[in-house]
């Protein structure tokens, strides 16, 4: 099966449908499609008892036996396993009853040379209108220019300027990655992350079980948002983050099919391996159990192993799309081994879509960054695939 074929069918089907860090939760300040989902289970149920993170082969047949995948048409049976486990911990993805008209405010446009930035407001859902940045290259609004690509670039953890991080207003060096890609001649989209800075939703008055969904419903809408756009081409739409906005790019692409090419800068390790499995960091409010995760992930503290996804399920599930982890040597939040063993495992799935090489892994000699070399890379990725 080619992988358009592949794509074109899997993007059908799917349309139907910490972290930062643990330092993150005590220092606030530091960098750290249209469906009907599968309902979500309780956290607390362990029935069926979940796969094994390493097998990552195996799926669950029609008959309830374990089998082994030999294709991709196998292992979608494991995919919607993972989805599910997802749903459990995060809450239900949102139906139609969300998906209200955006109605796109500009509250202030500046001259950034090559491109414009925009700020913006979205409305993602009834009740809640979500700050992002929007920058678009001048030439795309010239008279009969072609549509680019677009990359939606989610922030790191910061509770004082948020999402500005990414557009260089934060005054962190290796951060402006929006603005960088931006100036290379797409169009980048970088919304806010729920209860960080000046962006504060009720999650509980909309609804919502955890920030992590919230903030993959607010991306998702945002990729509504570019594809209506008409300097944008539709069908090429990346996502990229650093630290908390690492792993939000996984989790958002995992969901949204669009997102047709990833980067994660120290963005993810396996729960397994998260600060050493230490029983203190999966106290509820402490890194992935903080109101603006997952609260539920609380309820596995002892028992990790049953969580019920994890992250070598979920980079297995984004192939045979590329990805690029950014791993550095030193980082003290997320573990670059268990990063490698993420990696070996979802790359049979990738083996299994002959896509192999869609999936890197890059181990810089720098502790919790995104270096130039490492975000230079990105944006070769993006040029090359979308």
């Amino acid at each position: 099966m080619t992988f358009a074929s592949f794509w074109n069918r899997t993007a059908c089907c799917a349309l139907l449908s910490l972290p930062c860090h643990w330092a993150a939760a005590q220092q606030s300040n530091t960098d750290t499609p249209k469906s009907e989902p599968p309902v979500a289970k309780e956290a607390t149920e362990t029935s069926p008892t979940r796969l094994p993170q390493t097998e990552i082969l195996a799926y669950r047949a029609a008959d309830g036996t374990i089998q082994t995948a030999q294709s991709p048409a196998d292992w979608e049976a494991r995919r919607r396993e993972v989805l599910a486990g997802m749903e459990a911990i995060m809450g239900a993805m949102p139906g139609e009853e969300k998906r209200v008209p955006l109605d796109v405010r500009i509250d202030s446009e500046e001259d950034c040379g090559s491109y414009v930035r925009r700020l913006i407001t979205y409305q993602s859902e009834p009740g809640s209108r979500v700050p992002a940045y929007l920058s678009i290259p001048k030439a795309l609004l010239a008279d009969n220019a072609k549509p680019a690509a677009a990359v939606l670039c989610l922030h790191p953890t910061d509770n004082s300027v948020g999402h500005k991080v990414v557009v260089g207003l934060g005054g962190k060096a290796n951060r402006q990655y929006a603005a960088e890609l931006a100036e290379r001649g797409f169009v980048t989209l970088a919304p806010s992350y729920p209860l960080l800075a000046n962006y504060q939703p009720d999650l509980e008055a909309l609804g919502w079980t955890s920030g992590t969904l919230k903030a993959i419903w607010d991306n998702m809408r945002g990729i509504d948002l570019l594809q209506s756009l008409p300097y944008v081409r539709k069908e090429s739409i990346g996502a990229i983050g650093h630290s908390l906005g690492g792993h939000n790019a996984v989790y958002t692409a995992v969901f949204d099919p669009r997102i047709r090419a990833i980067v994660s800068s120290c963005g993810l390790d396996s729960f397994l391996d998260y600060y050493g499995s230490v029983p203190s960091v999966w106290q509820l409010g402490s890194g992935w159990t903080s109101t603006r995760y997952m609260p539920r992930l609380a309820e596995y503290r002892g028992r990790l192993e049953e969580i019920p996804f994890d992250f070598h399920e979920l980079i297995a599930a984004l192939a045979p799309r590329p990805m690029l982890i950014v791993a550095p040597l030193h980082d003290s939040n997320f573990q670059h081994d268990s990063v490698d063993r993420v990696a070996a495992t979802a790359k049979k799935v990738y083996q299994l879509h002959d896509a192999a090489d869609r999936l890197q892994v890059e181990h810089p000699d720098c502790d919790h960054d995104f270096p130039e070399a490492m975000r230079l890379k990105a944006y070769k990725l993006f040029t090359d695939k979308l």
